[in-house]
């Protein structure tokens, strides 16, 4: 019987290091839904079906992935999805206290579904969707950060905020 997996995040956006747990993950399960959390609360640089193409966009050669928007509770749509397992990247040990708290609130709600942590590999442990917004911010090169595909939609961004502020 093939294995789903969750991939839940944010992805704002989707980095290199999101992609090398992607990769990763997709070696040990038959099949991985990458997860974007939608947060009516949580400003977001991309809309969650921006979030959504990019991803797709970023995944095109891999084999076993799967796309999806979900508000709630990830347990809750492990259970819709028929998914086991929720794969977590660590980039850093400060990254596991709250990952080992979730990982345990998870249990509690959901015993049958297991929470994996995969760590990034060295060359990404220290990028973050935070610090990609904030070199986009300030028109820094985020090239070594982020795929192509959101290379072009950061730029995109800049370019479409810039127009807005010479109105």
């Amino acid at each position: 019987m093939p294995v789903l997996a969750l991939y839940p995040g944010t992805f704002d956006p989707f980095t290199y290091g999101h992609l090398d747990v992607l990769r990763r993950a997709l070696d040990l399960f038959d099949a991985v839904e990458v997860t974007v959390g939608v947060n009516a609360e949580k400003q977001t640089l991309f809309s969650t079906e921006e979030r959504i193409r990019l991803i797709k966009e970023c995944t095109t050669s891999l084999s076993g992935v799967q796309v999806a928007a979900h508000e709630g509770l990830i347990v809750d749509r492990a259970t819709e999805a028929g998914a086991k397992v929720l794969v977590r990247g660590l980039r850093q040990v400060s990254d596991f206290d709250y990952e080992f708290r979730m990982a345990f609130a998870n249990r509690k709600l959901a015993p049958d579904l297991e929470t994996i942590f995969l760590m990034t590999s060295e060359s990404h442990a220290f990028v973050s969707a935070s610090i990609v917004r904030d070199v986009h911010r300030w028109q820094g090169d985020v090239s070594k950060f982020v795929p192509p595909p959101v290379v072009e939609a950061l730029a995109s961004k800049h370019q479409t905020a810039s127009n807005g502020a010479a109105s």
